[in-house]
C-alpha cells in the first residue's frame, strides 16, 4: 500500500484527501495551517482539512512555518513514499521534497505554465480567460515550475466566481488525482517540463488590486468582482463608506457620464458609469459594517441618501 502524507488547507483540498483514502492510499499524516481566528468576533477556527482529517482519526500536523519545524522532523520519520499537497499555502522546503521515496506532487488549480502562485483561480477569472483547470506535476525547489504529469480542462461560465470554480476544480483534481497517481507510483509515466516562455504568475490578491478602478469597462470591473469573490472581495466608495460588492451585471446601455458616476438610482436599481461608455448594474454589496445584502433593501435601507449625479470611487 502506498503512504502518503497529505498537505493542504482549504475546502478545495477537502474531497481530494478523502479521495485518496476512498481508493485505499495509506494517509500516514496530514499537514495543514494552524487554527486561525475567523469572523468578527474572531473565533479561533480550524481549517477545512483539519476537520476533515480528524473524522477519520487521521495525524494532524499544524507548522506555523513548515521549513525547520518539529513537524518537518516528524515527516521524515514517517517516510512517506509520496507527498501530495492541494492548496496547502506555504512552500515546501527542498529538505521536505527529498523525502518521500517516489517523489512530491502537486495538484493545482490552473492550466501550468499559466498561472504559477497562490491565487492562479482569482486571476483567471479577473482576466478574463474563458478555461482553466487543474495540473498534477511534480514538485520542485522552484514554485509550480515542476514538470507535469497530466491536465484537465474545464470551461469559466459568465456566472461563475471564485468560489463556483473552486468547487468545479476540487473535484476535477480528485478525478485526475486518482487517475494519474497509479501510473506515477507504478513509475510509467513520467513528467513533461513547463514551457518556459509560457509563464504567467498569479500571486496573492493584494488590497490595493480589491479597490474597483471605474475606468475600466463594465466587462472588466465585473471580472474582478467574480474573480474576488467570496474573497477578498472587490470594493468601491461612496462618500467615504466602503461598499463590497458581490454581484453585479453589465447592462447593454451607453452613457457619456464620467466613470464613477452613478447614472440610475431607483428603488430596484443602481446603475454605475464605467470606462468606455459602459454601464454596471450593482446586484448585491455589503456596506462597512453592515450585513451582505441585496440592492433593492440596500437601496430602501441604509441606501437611502444616494443620488444620481454622484460618484463612487
Amino acid at each position: 500500500m502506498t503512504k502518503i502524507v497529505f498537505m493542504g488547507t482549504p475546502a478545495f483540498s477537502v474531497p481530494i484527501l478523502e479521495g485518496l483514502l476512498t481508493e485505499g492510499y495509506e494517509v500516514l499524516a496530514v499537514v495543514t495551517q494552524p487554527d486561525r481566528p475567523v469572523g468578527r468576533k474572531k473565533i479561533i477556527t480550524a481549517t477545512p482539512v483539519k476537520e476533515a482529517a480528524l473524522k477519520h482519526d487521521l495525524l494532524v500536523l499544524q507548522p506555523e512555518k513548515i521549513s525547520g519545524s518539529e513537524e518537518l522532523d516528524q515527516i521524515e520519520q514517517l517516510q512517506p513514499d509520496v507527498i501530495v499537497t492541494a492548496a496547502f499555502g506555504q512552500f515546501l522546503p527542498e529538505r521536505l521534497l527529498k523525502v518521500p521515496k517516489i517523489g512530491a506532487i502537486n495538484v493545482h488549480a490552473s492550466l501550468l505554465p499559466k498561472y504559477r502562485g497562490g491565487a492562479p483561480v482569482h486571476y483567471a477569472i479577473i482576466n478574463g480567460e474563458k478555461e482553466t483547470g487543474v495540473t498534477i506535476m511534480e514538485m520542485i525547489k522552484k514554485m509550480d515550475a515542476g514538470g507535469v504529469y497530466s491536465q484537465k480542462s474545464i470551461p469559466i461560465t459568465d456566472q461563475d466566481d471564485v468560489g463556483t470554480m473552486f468547487d468545479k476544480l476540487s473535484s476535477v483534481g480528485k478525478e485526475l488525482l486518482l487517475a494519474t497517481l497509479p501510473k506515477i507510483v507504478a513509475g510509467s509515466l513520467q513528467p513533461t517540463p513547463q514551457d518556459e516562455s509560457q509563464v504567467t504568475f498569479s500571486p496573492n490578491i493584494t488590497r490595493e488590486e480589491e479597490v474597483i478602478d471605474w475606468q475600466k469597462t463594465a466587462t472588466e470591473i465585473n471580472n474582478q468582482i467574480r474573480g474576488m469573490h467570496p474573497w477578498p472581495v472587490a470594493y468601491t466608495s461612496y462618500q467615504g463608506t466602503h461598499w463590497k460588492i458581490l454581484k453585479a451585471t453589465i447592462t447593454a446601455e451607453k452613457t457619456d457620464q464620467a466613470p464613477g458616476t452613478i447614472i440610475e438610482r431607483s428603488k430596484k436599481a443602481l446603475k454605475i458609469a464605467s470606462g468606455e461608455g459602459t454601464v454596471l448594474q450593482i446586484d448585491e454589496l455589503q456596506p462597512a459594517g453592515k450585513a451582505q445584502q441585496t440592492i433593492q433593501a440596500f437601496l430602501n435601507g441604509s441606501g437611502q441618501k444616494v443620488q444620481e449625479g454622484q460618484k463612487v470611487e
